[in-house]
């Protein structure tokens, strides 16, 4: 039986996750095989996007794995995301990943990033598109009020919104009809966001962490030479070794313990039947998890240059790190 977390709601979620998103690495059909494996391991549930381009391959492999008996639709927890271009016609989006997925339902929705801005898949990091603009609380409130009409209509089971702040949290949370259930958000030993993390609880919502283990094979575009390598701090090495495990399984214990749910990504069959089984068993002491308290860098992997309007100064307007949202 898959260790289980509460979402906002009460509803119940698969305590670990598979991630989707090969980034520039790997192919649809490598990212189908690992799903397809990684069901057959245990997974439950499986995190996708529209934007990861895979969709369709991932959604043969739930097809498949249903028709052969070896897990049932209702077993699955299907999670995927509308892309920055389809906020506008959030239903066409939702039943095209319905329909590539095969699964009938999602049962979570996510507003991917917290505005309209587009850019192609796998474009340079200088990249802009000249129809960016800033955060609009009215464009995000119409966007959220189609995902809550396709909660309405039984598409959509929970919603969920993705890569936001608490000022702008502020802003839409009193003008929504039905509250988010989680917050997908980047979180590692390195990056630990601590007053997001504990606003996304405090108002109800689960934190899903991506890039839980600090993601070193993220796109080649993301990679900073400042970036630290979670896995690779003395520390981390030193509790792996306490228990005899890789750093990695310390990153995924540390996640589940601290109350936020991983959704790792891999295509190795030993490493996500590791990551499924490391959060079972041999949990970390509270002295590990004090001390893992205490690596936080501030280092924030996905900076979202690609999404910067016209006038914006740089990455750190994404995120209005002075408490103000950044026009």
């Amino acid at each position: 039986m898959t260790k289980m977390m509460k979402l906002g709601n009460e509803n119940e979620i698969p305590a670990i996750g598979m991630g989707t998103f090969g980034s520039d690495r790997f192919t649809p059909a490598q990212v189908a095989e690992a799903v397809e494996g990684g069901i057959r391991a245990g997974y439950r549930l499986i995190d996708c996007a529209s934007v990861y381009g895979n969709e369709k391959e991932i959604g043969e492999v739930f097809r498949k794995l249903t028709d052969e008996g070896v897990v049932e639709r209702k077993d699955l927890f299907i999670m995927s995301k509308v892309w920055n271009d389809m906020h506008r016609d959030v239903k066409a989006a939702c039943q095209k990943t319905i329909q590539d997925l095969q699964c009938g339902y999602l049962d979570m929705y996510f507003i991917h990033w917290p505005f309209p801005n587009y850019h192609a898949p796998g474009c340079d990091v200088d990249a802009r598109s000249a129809d960016s603009r800033p955060f609009s609380i009215d464009e995000f409130c119409d966007t959220y009020r189609q995902i809550e009409e396709l909660y309405e209509e039984g598409l959509v089971k929970n919603i969920g919104v993705s890569n936001m702040t608490i000022p702008k949290f502020e802003e839409v949370l009193p003008k929504l009809n039905i509250k988010p259930a989680a917050h997908e958000m980047e979180l590692h030993p390195c990056f630990q966001q601590e007053e997001l993390f504990n606003y996304t609880k405090a108002q109800g919502m689960l934190p899903i962490a991506y890039m839980p283990m600090g993601s070193p094979r993220r796109p080649e575009r993301d990679i900073d030479p400042n970036d630290i390598a979670d896995l690779e701090l003395p520390e981390m090495r030193q509790i792996a070794e306490n228990h005899g495990i890789h750093p990695a399984s310390v990153a995924l214990k540390w996640a589940v313990q601290r109350g936020q749910l991983p959704i790792p990504f891999s295509t190795t069959p030993k490493n996500y039947q590791s990551n499924l089984q490391c959060i079972e068993k041999d949990m970390l002491t509270e002295e590990e998890m004090k001390k893992i308290s205490t690596l936080d860098k501030g280092n924030r992997l996905v900076k979202g240059q690609v999404f910067l309007w016209e006038g914006a100064k740089d990455w750190h307007d994404l995120w209005d790190e002075e408490g103000v949202i950044v026009q």
